[in-house]
């Protein structure tokens, strides 16, 4: 008899789950497959609201489970110490999981690998995160791609990895159903469980599925069109189910192709598998580039000076800038853990060029605010923003809140519902409130520089700065 050990982490759930299927096929009838969730302490000594969300999803899966006659088990602290608790307390002979590819989760692994290699316990790990894994898609010279648009041609050109169907039934009959093994792990469990006080409306596999299942139905069809208007619940908000693995990247794909009615407008379709691709292309921008959250993948634009004014970061992340688009993105972000992916450029465009803020600081408040945050695709967006990445936004488009602010929510529903003090304000001064007269201000029930900031800076001003700011680097560097 083998006991073959599945680690869970970003894969919460039991469908269509690669190390659960390699497990299953590998074990024999006398077999023991046990189920477990290693708590690592230098992850969560601090608990923002994207650790709210995974533990929280966490507790579905668990239940989940439960309901399914599985016990999914739990092992804490460093490293060598719990995994060695693992393989002791059940002679643990192979451990399955699906593998990260960048950032902490990489590094984690290499450590975990290298330990139960040292006490001969074998390793299988899977790509399973992404559609196809950061050294899948390369050029026919080799290496790998900087621009997204041939690097998603060629994407498109490989054979997509099929749905996986797992039984549950031989799985259930195979796993460790003892549960007070582990205590000090299950003790750190209910902890965490135990801080997860925010509210979410939908978390776990069954509401992932369902979700898109209505995504499906209507919504995609319009994606191209609607997916940059905040107040229209045009985009699919799958971001967060797919980072925290509540369902897998091969469900999406193949459910869009299974359900979607071609007789019907597909650009929206199209437009909408593009961004599933965007998720492996920048997990392998990380993969190949680790530093990315650290320094500008640019070389010659790594000296740049930034700015450094505590007040104005302050008054950025509270959503008190007087430019209302970027007020009310924050403050949607800020309560709720999500941001609209056009207001997410749009907020990072204004750190950047019209404050001249580091983008890493951005990228990292984001990184405590989102509950969807995958550090790769963040990072990678925040290095687009802010002109210092690959395949970036050049650094002399400069998005200009107003003019983004009066296209996306041309009527002001978004902002009036994310900035109250300006419900009363006329469409004709929504996207400009510090152009109203005393009197407009007296009708809108809304005093500028009393309820509502005047605009923090100007843009046009601003504008030039960063522009200049570039310029002058990019000249210094190519005459140095």
């Amino acid at each position: 008899m083998t006991t073959r050990a599945i680690w869970f982490r970003r894969d919460l759930r039991l469908n269509d789950q690669t190390a659960i299927n390699k497990a299953l096929e590998h074990a024999g009838d006398e077999d023991e497959i046990l189920l477990f969730f290693h708590i690592h302490p230098d992850l969560n000594e601090e608990f923002t609201a994207r650790h709210d969300y995974f533990f929280q999803t966490l507790k579905a899966f668990v239940d989940d489970a439960e309901e399914k006659g599985l016990v999914v088990h739990f092992i804490e602290g460093k490293i060598s110490a719990a995994f060695a608790q693992l393989v002791e307390k059940h002679q643990v002979e192979a451990v399955y999981y699906n593998r990260d590819e960048s950032g902490f989760g990489l590094k984690r692994d290499h450590e975990v690998k290298e330990y139960l290699n040292d006490s001969d316990v074998q390793v299988f790990s899977y790509i399973d995160h992404h559609m196809h894994g950061a050294k899948e898609v390369t050029k026919k010279t080799g290496g790998y791609y900087k621009v997204f648009t041939p690097y998603y041609k060629q994407w498109k050109q490989l054979q997509k990895p099929a749905v996986q169907k797992v039984d549950h039934e031989r799985l259930s009959q195979l796993a460790v159903d003892k549960n007070d093994e582990f205590e000090d792990g299950y003790k750190a469990y209910k902890n965490l469980i135990s801080k997860t006080t925010r509210e979410f409306d939908k978390v776990g596999e069954n509401n992932a599925l369902d979700h898109f299942y209505d995504f499906l139905d209507e919504a995609i069809y319009e994606y191209e069109k609607e997916r940059d208007f905040p107040a229209v619940d045009g985009t699919s908000r799958m971001s967060r189910f797919l980072r925290t693995g509540a369902i897998s990247i091969r469900t999406v794909y193949h459910l869009i192709h299974d359900q979607v009615d071609y007789r019907k407008n597909t650009e929206g379709v199209e437009t909408y598998i593009s961004e599933l691709a965007w998720r492996d292309f920048y997990n392998m921008i990380y993969h190949f580039y680790p530093n990315a959250g650290d320094e500008e993948m640019v070389e010659k634009y790594r000296g740049l000076p930034w700015n450094y004014d505590e007040d104005l970061f302050n008054q950025w992340k509270e959503g008190r800038t007087g430019f209302p688009i970027i007020d009310a993105a924050m403050r949607q972000m800020n309560e709720t853990g999500w941001m609209h992916n056009r207001l997410r450029m749009a907020v990072a465009s204004f750190l950047t060029k019209d404050l001249l803020m580091d983008w890493r600081a951005g990228e990292r408040y984001f990184a405590e605010q989102l509950i969807d945050y995958d550090p790769a695709s963040n990072i990678g967006g925040w290095q687009w923003a802010a002109s210092t990445g690959t395949d970036p936004v050049p650094y002399f488009r400069v998005f200009n809140p107003t003019r983004q602010s009066e296209r996306f929510d041309p009527h002001g529903r978004f902002i009036k519902e994310w900035v109250p003090e300006l419900i009363d304000v006329d469409k004709k001064y929504i996207h400009e409130p510090a152009k109203m007269s005393e009197k407009d201000q007296e009708q809108a029930n809304c005093v500028i520089g009393e309820d509502y900031p005047e605009p923090m800076v100007d843009h046009k001003t601003m504008r030039v700065r960063a522009i200049e700011m570039f310029k002058n680097e990019k000249e210094a560097k190519s005459s140095s």
